[in-house]
């Protein structure tokens, strides 16, 4: 097939204006669709001029969008740091990478920062470190969330003897292959109904307005990176309260993504927002918030709880799904989002009874009772937990064990025999995944629960039995790009 070939004269012919968009666009299509149709490519090109914030994630086509996306004056004024931050609590500071723990000590220095903790399974991130939990006053920081806004756990407990696991591995198999989607950018050819998509902010937000149509054929997919869904045995050995569920074991469908495509471009279009109104000191320019009180910063709010409650939306449609195919309902649902902000009261010394805004980037809730799940790896343990509401840690926990290895460090590092092994000492059965996600690549789930004991009680255990994630080749198997930063994807993200 001949190579692309490609003119000034011709994009100025769709309506491409003057200036660099033009060479920047033909440079972009001539090295990454040198082999496509020259029809297909004007056709993408003319949908990307149409719409450019739908492609302003995109790793080759946001250069181009970057171009056609107006650009807001910087009207913001220079902020400076305290000199000396707030107190913060860190949990497990032993195995906390060094990273992490300068990220903390920037965003303590904010002047909006009231208090903050960082987790036991904390590293390094964009902003606030992940793992970091922040409260501020009247302010939320969008990175402060993270890329994956409302990024979540969610379980369902069926009354199903686990043996059933083993006896009937590849009916189990089979249904989780069939109730989603893994890999980035993928769609549905049908789309689910649910009654998120008619929230009407994305007939109000022209951002999301352009996002709604892909948003819809995302629901229910699951994208890459570490996200996953697995069934296990769930092992309560006394009754909860909070739980409800009598001492045994059961089955247990797991899963763990975010909002996919929609919350990546929420939380980059509102950061670069925040950016231009507060121009803080470069190494901590991601930090940079809105108000609630201005126009921008409740737009993001809204936004943020819409992908929120839209991330939700996908893991009850898988659950729906699989529960169908099972011929039952859960005896229990546990869920929580991980990567999201809330408004919540502070008590004590800090807070003092006043409502602030608490972020928890890569952190579970844990207030007084309030259960969640925090997932070891692949073949460690996971644990339902219950909050103690512990205001040193501002009534959080660890949202999983947490990298100990980058993702090309852990594939130059392991073996395929290595991993092989591994998955057939715990008898765990993958379909998908790569050596970037192996058990290895993980701080011990079993440490990082130690050093947070004063924070949850353990109700139960859930044991991963067939994993399905991500299969794509060229983020597990082959070689990972130099770039790749320590943490899964871009914080649970490939912007897709």
């Amino acid at each position: 097939m001949s190579k692309l070939k490609l003119t000034g004269k011709e994009l100025r012919a769709v309506g491409y204006p003057e200036g660099p968009v033009i060479s920047i666009a033909m440079n972009v299509m001539q090295k990454h669709y040198k082999h496509s149709a020259k029809e297909e490519v004007m056709d993408l090109l003319k949908n990307i001029l149409a719409a450019p914030v739908e492609y302003e994630n995109d790793a080759a086509l946001g250069l181009i969008a970057e171009q056609l996306i107006p650009k807001k004056e910087m009207d913001g004024t220079n902020i400076s740091l305290n000199q000396q931050g707030i107190q913060f609590n860190v949990f497990g500071q032993e195995h906390i990478e060094e990273g992490a723990m300068h990220q903390m000590y920037q965003a303590a220095k904010l002047p909006i920062s009231v208090a903050g903790a960082l987790m036991p399974d904390a590293h390094s991130g964009y902003g606030l470190p992940i793992g970091g939990v922040l409260a501020t006053e009247n302010a939320v920081i969008p990175y402060g969330v993270g890329v994956d806004i409302g990024c979540r756990m969610c379980l369902s407990i069926f009354d199903i003897n686990p043996k059933e696991l083993v006896q009937k591995e590849s009916f189990f198999a089979r249904e989780m292959g069939e109730a989603t989607l893994f890999g980035s950018g993928q769609q549905f050819d049908t789309a689910s109904n649910h009654e998120v998509m008619e929230n009407e902010l994305f007939y109000q937000l022209p951002l999301l307005k352009n996002l709604h149509g892909r948003a819809w054929k995302q629901l229910g997919s699951s994208g890459s990176g570490n996200h996953f869904v697995e069934f296990g045995v769930v092992e309560i050995a006394e009754k909860d309260a909070m739980l409800g569920i009598d001492a045994g074991m059961y089955v247990g469908l797991l899963s763990h993504s975010g909002s996919r495509a929609l919350g990546a471009n929420i939380a980059n279009h509102y950061t670069k927002l925040a950016i231009s109104k507060r121009r803080l000191p470069q190494e901590a320019k991601n930090l940079a918030w809105l108000t609630l009180d201005e126009e921008e910063g409740i737009e993001y709010w809204n936004a943020m709880n819409l992908a929120g409650d839209y991330a939700s939306a996908c893991h009850h449609i898988i659950h729906d799904k699989i529960a169908k195919q099972l011929g039952r309902k859960p005896m229990k649902m546990v869920e929580n989002h991980h990567n999201f902000a809330w408004k919540e009261v502070l008590s004590g010394a800090e807070g003092d009874g006043k409502e602030v805004i608490v972020h928890r980037k890569g952190a579970t809730p844990a207030g007084k009772d309030v259960l969640g799940i925090i997932p070891g790896s692949m073949t460690a343990d996971g644990f339902i937990v219950k909050g103690k509401g512990e205001m040193a840690s501002v009534n959080s926990a660890s949202h999983g064990a947490g990298r100990k290895m980058s993702r090309s460090r852990a594939m130059q590092s392991v073996t395929d025999k290595q991993f092989k092994d591994e998955l057939k000492k715990f008898g765990v059965k993958l379909l998908g995944g790569g050596l970037d996600e192996s058990p290895f690549a993980y701080k011990d789930i079993h440490v990082v629960m130690q050093s947070q004991k004063a924070l949850v009680d353990v109700v139960g255990k859930f044991t991963p039995k067939i994993v399905k994630m991500d299969g794509a080749q060229h983020r597990s198997w082959k070689k990972a790009r130099p770039d790749d930063p320590v943490g899964r994807g871009k914080e649970d993200v490939m912007g897709e």
